[in-house]
């Protein structure tokens, strides 16, 4: 793997981890798309998603800090504001961890990772966003939120695991139609990211206990610090569009880029 691929990879995964537009996708898309690139292997997706890892949690680093005393209140059964937070992001992170296990027990993310599935998950969930979005706003604030409306966002997050469909994306969606605010629905989503990128990474790493991880680390820890830098401005950004404009040029962005991997698909590129 050259330096110039590790490079593409680690701004690719920090650029779309947190903008609505699926890492996942991008990343499976790179060795088709660049001919005589090899699939980076699972030490490289840990090290890309670690580095956007740690991005989130010191962009926000007040409500990771909530989180961490919140874990700490439910081991000593004490009620707080900061429990009741953590408690929700688990409570919405379970419906991912289940689908990813009946992924993982069937074997068909093989078929999932197909340029014809990735573009119609591209379209579809884009478009669902462009209407989620267009929905009035009713609630702000992570205080207001109920139990009910996370679990919710945490099904909808389950989605995600379609490549194409953006975790950011379909989590934004969720609560854009529950009329959270924008900013809001970004924000949880961010939060969301910190177990959703854990257990991302622990089927990864069961992947390198089984077949080798496939690269040095050397190599990883480039990955892991160009995937912070990227994936650092990529929240900044997206925080600051929250405020100021709509999701619709994602939108944009989705459709264009899944009608030209349905055409590839289709063989109209051959």
């Amino acid at each position: 793997m050259t330096l110039v691929q590790l490079i593409v990879l680690a701004i690719i995964q920090g650029i779309t981890e947190f903008l609505p537009i699926s890492s996942s996708a991008h990343l499976i898309l790179a060795p088709i798309v660049v001919d005589g690139w090899a699939d980076q292997g699972p030490l490289i997706d840990i090290a890309a998603h670690v580095g956007s890892l740690f991005a989130v949690l010191i962009y926000f680093r007040t409500e990771s800090a909530m989180l961490v005393r919140g874990g700490v209140d439910t081991l000593r059964l004490r009620e707080s504001a900061d429990r009741r937070l953590f408690l929700f992001i688990a409570a919405a992170t379970i419906p991912l961890l289940l689908a990813a296990g009946v992924i993982v027990a069937t074997g068909i993310i093989d078929v999932l990772r197909s340029p014809a599935t990735i573009g119609a998950a591209s379209i579809v969930f884009g478009l669902l966003l462009w209407h989620g979005d267009r929905q009035p706003t009713e609630t702000s604030g992570l205080e207001r939120i109920t139990l009910r409306e996370t679990l919710l966002i945490g099904i909808a997050q389950a989605f995600a695991l379609i490549p194409g469909a953006s975790r950011s994306g379909v989590t934004i969606t969720a609560a854009r139609y529950l009329g959270w605010t924008r900013e809001e629905a970004a924000r949880f989503s961010m939060l969301l990211a910190i177990p959703a990128i854990g257990a991302l990474g622990l089927f990864a790493g069961i992947e390198i206990f089984r077949n080798g991880a496939g690269a040095t680390m050397q190599a990883a820890g480039i990955v892991a610090a160009l995937s912070f830098v990227t994936a650092y401005a990529a929240i900044a950004v997206l925080m600051t569009l929250t405020r100021k404009i709509s999701f619709t040029p994602f939108v944009i962005y989705r459709v264009v880029m899944g009608a030209a991997l349905l055409a590839f698909a289709a063989g109209f590129f051959n």
